[in-house]
């Protein structure tokens, strides 16, 4: 059965120049401490939380990871609704904003796999496949 109703318009979060640059400085640096303070200056920012968790996961410590890409998920979401989003539709990759929230929602995904939470895990799956396809394929090959 073909759904004729149309598709909500894509969910474009509003870029963040400052956080951009401290997060580009934080990647230079190379450190936990310069992504950590990255956070803490833009505790809005996803991508910042974003990084953390996807360095956190692949220390091997899957709790911190959780717990930062929870996090910026968490904030990812007000900022999806202020943007419009109505808690379904596009959420494009290929739109560089909304890539912070989308990386949360991938390593929210595998954390909550690791420590037993198939459920969870599962609904951040196709989260993320709802919000964009090419989001998951990204990620998992980065």
């Amino acid at each position: 059965m073909q759904n004729l109703l149309p598709e909500p318009p894509a969910t474009l979060l509003p870029a963040h120049d400052e956080a951009d640059t401290a997060l580009a400085a934080a990647e230079e640096a190379g450190t936990d401490e310069a992504y950590a303070e990255v956070a803490a200056r833009f505790p809005t920012y996803s991508a910042g939380w974003g990084a953390l968790a996807s360095r956190a996961l692949a220390d091997g410590q899957v709790v911190p990871a959780y717990a930062y890409a929870r996090t910026g998920y968490h904030r990812g979401l007000d900022q999806l609704r202020r943007s419009g989003w109505k808690g379904h539709g596009p959420v494009p990759w290929s739109h560089v904003p909304n890539r912070g929230f989308l990386r949360c929602l991938y390593v929210l995904s595998r954390a909550a796999g690791e420590i037993g939470e198939a459920d969870e895990a599962a609904r951040c799956a196709q989260f993320l496949r709802d919000c964009d396809p090419a989001a998951g394929d990204a990620l998992a090959s980065a």
